[in-house]
């Protein structure tokens, strides 16, 4: 049902544009004939919305991977720098929330370690709503930030990493086989506000899934139980994503830009001083607004590196896909 609802809105939208297209251009027809400069005017500019808006759905439509349908989890580590790296560790992780919420998307943070005097040294979060990993998907990497650090005394510019990794939520449908002697299971007790319980008792629980070396955690839970059984889901999924890469990887092995989505690549550049610019080193696509970035206008960096990862080029190059 889920999928034939995708596929009626689908069909509706196109519908849709079809007939928009088509009065507009009957409007344009008349105003001319008539000598109306108005109605040329405003169906033009119809015209214009209506082709920013299939150009968006002709990206939406290129997410069809195995996955992306998916809500997905996010996650956030701040590199080496101290204060400084986990401050843009956090900004990063309000920026992704902006992204969500703007675009309709409900968040919930899953867990969070916080820096010692600001920022957060990891987090992760969930991200629920239409291909919300489709959309995500090629934000995985390491983001660069370049600015005069407020923590400096002598106000230096600093260089600041942190590293963002995106995996979808595995659905019942996909079948993930874990051996439980393959894993080590913490306990400990949970960071942050949320009164005595969560600081007295030991409800968050860390799995490390052994043959593969993957961490995951969860403290978003008063309930060691629902925090387990949340942490056992983003194994699952992160084993998932992990075989989703393996096989990307495999189809790929001649693709020059394979490089995007490894994990440890720096994919974009976030420059506050001395001159004000976000570069995506994939696509080249800029911007020399970072802090509408920062605030969650990311949609042309993710159009974009879709668009190339299926082979459409740069974003000038969306409009001539077929």
């Amino acid at each position: 049902m889920r999928e034939r609802q995708t596929l009626d809105e689908s069909i509706a939208a196109v519908r849709a544009s079809e007939r928009e297209l088509a009065d507009n251009i009957e409007l344009i027809e008349m105003g001319e004939a008539e000598g109306d400069d108005g109605i040329v005017a405003d169906a033009e500019a119809a015209l214009r919305v209506l082709a920013e808006d299939v150009r968006k759905r002709q990206i939406a439509s290129m997410l069809s991977g195995e996955a992306d349908d998916n809500d997905t989890y996010v996650e956030v580590h701040a590199g080496a720098g101290g204060t400084e790296s986990q401050d843009w560790a956090n900004m990063l992780l309000r920026m992704y929330t902006r992204w969500a919420e703007k675009s309709g998307r409900k968040v919930e943070l899953l867990e969070v370690h916080d820096g010692e005097e600001a920022g957060i040294k990891s987090a992760t979060m969930l991200v629920k709503g239409e291909k919300s990993y489709g959309w995500l998907k090629t934000e995985s990497g390491v983001h660069r930030l370049v600015r005069i650090s407020p923590y400096d005394s002598q106000a230096r510019r600093h260089t600041s990493f942190a590293s963002v990794w995106v995996y979808p939520v595995v659905d019942e449908s996909i079948d993930i086989q874990i051996n439980e002697s393959d894993c080590r299971i913490d306990t400990y007790r949970a960071q942050g506000a949320g009164g005595q319980h969560i600081n007295t008792t030991d409800s968050a629980v860390r799995i490390t899934h052994n043959p593969t070396g993957i961490v995951v955690q969860c403290q978003s839970e008063r309930s060691q139980h629902k925090n387990r059984a949340t942490a056992w889901s983003m194994l699952k999924a992160r084993l998932y994503e992990l075989e989703l890469e393996k096989r990307e990887a495999a189809a790929n092995a001649q693709a020059a830009s394979k490089t995007d989505i490894g994990w440890g690549h720096q994919i974009r550049s976030y420059v506050l001083q001395p001159y004000q610019l976000v570069k995506d080193l994939r696509t080249g696509v800029e911007s020399t607004s970072p802090q509408d970035v920062l605030n969650g206008e990311l949609d042309p960096y993710m159009e974009a590196a879709l668009a190339q990862r299926l082979g459409g080029g740069p974003k000038g190059d969306i409009a001539d896909i077929d």
